[in-house]
């Protein structure tokens, strides 16, 4: 099993960390949580450079409302503690893989001009 535990307590760290972060946010009560499950390991299995998180919905209520999960199974993607995508319901592998490849491509140089450039945007209009 490639994935760990994602906890309030660890959260912070895991996604802050340099490299590309994947957490499947799920419960255990959820139907498509458990199709995607087996899915979301698969593809841990193969790219064992990055980090595969699971974060129970149940267990981590408080995190869950923080980040606005709304329905589940609901994935999230960082990269250098920059959030690059969100995707809420039952990804098949490729779509998930396509999304690792996506990320792996970033110039995250590039990334962090952009954000900045929205951010100064935002504050002007404010």
């Amino acid at each position: 099993m490639a994935t760990v535990e994602i906890t309030g307590d660890n959260f912070q760290d895991t996604i802050s960390q340099d490299g590309i972060v994947l957490l499947d946010f799920w419960a255990e009560w959820c139907g498509p949580c458990k199709r995607f499950g087996p899915i979301f390991e698969d593809v841990s299995d193969k790219y064992t450079e990055h980090t595969f998180g699971k974060v129970d919905t149940e267990a981590n209520q408080e995190l869950s409302a923080a980040l606005q999960i709304q329905s589940i199974p609901t994935l999230m993607v960082f990269r250098d503690g920059v959030l690059l995508a969100r995707e809420a319901g039952l990804l098949p592998a490729a779509a998930l893989e396509e999304l690792v490849a996506k990320a792996e491509e970033l110039d995250m140089d590039d990334v962090r001009k952009q954000i900045i450039a929205a951010e100064a945007e935002q504050a002007g209009q404010e």
